[in-house]
C-alpha cells in the first residue's frame, strides 16, 4: 500500500442477505463487493469504473462507512474506520463527504439553499446566525453561485446549479476526501464540463482527495490520476490513467476503451464486442468475466478465479493472460 495514501482499503467485502422461504429468512448472500483492495494517495484522484451493478457505488459508501462493510479494513489517515464508535465516526465525518449522482434527490426540497448548506455548519460546528450566513455566502461564491441563490429552493435551479449546491454543502465542513458518485452523469454535456472544471479547480485550491465513481471513461480520463476497473464486485485492473488507455491489460478494459466514440470515424479502431448481457450473479467458479470473454478465453478461465498480479510498472490485472494469475 502507498505510505502517502489518505485512504487504504484492504479486502473490503459487502454481502447483502437474500431472503426466501415461508418465513423470509436469509437463504444466501449477494456479494455486491468481494475482497476489494486499493489506496488513494493524498491530493490525487482515483477513478472507479464499471458497468451498472459492478459494485462501484457500494465500494464508495463502504469506504466512508455510509453502509457497513461485511469484512475488510478501511484505513483513513491510518485509522481503521470500522473500529470507531458512533461518536468518533461522527467527528470523522467532517473529513469525508459524499456528492451524489442525482443532485435533485440529494437536496431537501423543503429547505432553502442557505438552510441546506448551513445545516452542516450547525451540526458539526454549532455555527449559526450571521457567522453561518457569511460562511454559506462564501461557499456559494466558491462554487460559482450568486448571493441571491441563498434564499431559493432546490427546484428553482437547473441540474448543474443543484450539483453546485451539493458541492458547497460537502465543502462546508472542510473535508479532506470527497467520494463523487457519478456527479455529472445526470447533467447535459456542456454542464458536465463546467462541473468537472469546478471539481478540478477545487482540488487544486483546497488540496482535496477524490474517489471518483463513474461509468464514463472520457470523464475519468480528464479528471483522474489512477483508475480501478470493477466487474461484478471485483477489481480486475488498476493502473495510472494514461497507462490504462495506452496499454489495457484486461479484456474487459480493452472492450470498454474500444467503445469510446471517436471524433473521426475514419481513424477509429475496431470495437470489441462483448457477448451476452451483464448478469449480477457471478459464476460459482472461475473468472467472473469468463461468460462474456470471447477472444482471450483459456480453459483455466472456467475453473480458476484469477488473482490480481503486477504486469509491470505498477499496472495490475486479474486475468489468466498474465503469469501468476492462477497462483493460489
Amino acid at each position: 500500500m502507498n505510505s502517502d495514501a489518505i485512504l487504504q482499503v484492504r479486502g473490503l467485502s459487502k454481502h447483502f442477505p437474500v431472503r426466501g422461504g415461508l418465513l423470509n429468512r436469509p437463504v444466501s448472500a449477494f456479494k455486491a463487493v468481494d475482497n476489494v483492495s486499493f489506496s488513494v494517495p493524498r491530493g490525487r484522484t482515483l477513478g472507479i469504473v464499471g458497468e451498472s451493478g459492478s459494485g462501484k457505488t457500494t465500494v464508495g459508501k463502504c469506504a466512508i462507512r455510509l453502509i457497513e462493510p461485511t469484512a475488510g479494513e478501511v484505513l483513513f489517515e491510518g485509522e481503521d474506520l470500522r473500529k470507531l464508535s458512533s461518536g468518533d465516526l461522527r467527528r470523522r465525518r467532517t473529513d469525508m463527504q459524499m456528492i451524489y449522482q442525482s443532485p435533485a434527490a440529494s437536496l431537501n426540497s423543503r429547505m432553502t439553499v442557505g438552510q441546506i448548506v448551513g445545516e452542516a455548519l450547525w451540526l458539526h460546528e454549532r455555527l449559526n446566525g450571521a457567522k453561518a450566513r457569511d460562511r454559506v455566502m462564501e461557499l456559494l461564491h466558491v462554487v460559482g453561485l450568486k448571493p441571491e441563490h441563498y434564499y431559493r429552493f432546490p427546484h428553482e435551479f437547473s441540474g448543474g446549479q443543484q450539483q453546485r449546491v451539493g458541492i458547497a454543502r460537502a465543502l462546508a465542513v472542510k473535508p479532506k476526501l470527497l467520494v463523487l458518485d457519478e456527479p455529472t452523469s445526470a447533467l447535459d454535456v456542456s454542464v458536465q464540463a463546467q462541473v468537472l472544471n469546478l471539481l478540478h479547480d477545487l482540488q487544486q485550491e483546497f488540496g482535496l482527495t477524490y474517489l471518483f465513481i463513474s461509468h464514463d471513461l472520457g470523464v475519468v480520463r480528464y479528471l483522474c490520476d489512477q483508475v480501478a476497473l470493477m466487474y461484478l464486485g471485483k477489481i480486475v485492473e488498476v493502473a495510472d490513467v494514461q497507462r490504462i488507455f495506452d496499454e489495457p491489460k484486461h479484456p474487459y478494459t480493452q472492450a470498454l476503451i474500444s467503445a469510446i466514440p471517436e471524433a473521426d470515424p475514419d481513424e477509429g479502431h475496431e470495437q470489441i464486442m462483448m457477448r451476452g448481457d451483464l448478469t449480477l450473479r457471478r459464476p460459482d467458479q472461475g473468472c467472473p468475466f469468463a461468460p462474456r470473454c470471447q477472444a482471450h478465453k483459456v480453459p483455466a478461465c472456467d475453473t480458476v478465479e484469477p488473482r490480481v498480479v503486477d504486469t509491470g510498472n505498477g499496472h495490475y490485472a486479474a486475468c489468466h493472460l498474465h503469469p501468476g494469475a492462477a497462483a493460489s
